[in-house]
């Protein structure tokens, strides 16, 4: 099947919240994402409107990439999170560089196997690439120590571990792992 990889709008809020509520549903979830579907489903409709609004071309900080299907529907996601030196930190360590941050990767078990990963993942590296001025030095993620399957991806895609971890938050027992692709 062929998908359109493109931004999400502001008034999709609907599809944000049911593809994020299917990855949450995800055999993995636990160790892909820190939220859990309880959580998120309980969430009221102004959450869902504002994070649509934030990930969309309206957004400056953040960028929601969908993987869209003829029929309208979306197979997958990648959301980019613009990180500066001077910004607050939201996971991990500050930002030393002016940096990007994939979080919130998920793909339909469908869909898997597909090359659409890799076509989510290219579109978030090029739009962090294209960022104006500071230039973007660097594109990092963290991937849960027991994720093996998004780790070898994130090395076949090119991400190189940093050797940084952090504790889960919740679960101070496990590790996130730093990965970063630099600048060519």
């Amino acid at each position: 099947m062929d998908y359109s990889i493109r931004t999400i709008r502001a008034d999709e809020w609907e599809k944000t919240r049911e593809i994020r509520l299917a990855a949450l549903r995800d055999p993995v979830a636990h160790i892909a994402f820190l939220d859990t579907h309880e959580d998120a489903s309980a969430r009221p409709d102004s959450f869902w409107q504002e994070r649509a609004e934030g990930g969309s071309e309206s957004g400056t900080s953040v960028r929601q990439f969908v993987a869209e299907a003829p029929d309208g529907s979306w197979a997958g996601t990648i959301s980019v999170l613009v990180e500066r030196p001077s910004d607050e930190v939201r996971f991990g360590e500050a930002a030393t560089v002016d940096q990007t941050h994939i979080v919130g990767v998920y793909v339909r078990p469908e869909a898997r196997g597909t090359g659409l990963t890799e076509e989510l993942f290219h579109a978030g590296v090029e739009w962090s690439w294209s960022l104006p001025e500071p230039r973007i030095e660097r594109v990092r993620l963290y991937v849960h120590e027991d994720n093996a399957r998004a780790a070898a991806f994130y090395r076949r895609f090119g991400f190189v571990a940093t050797g940084e971890r952090v504790a889960v938050p919740g679960d101070e027992s496990a590790q996130e792992l730093e990965y970063e692709l630099r600048r060519p």
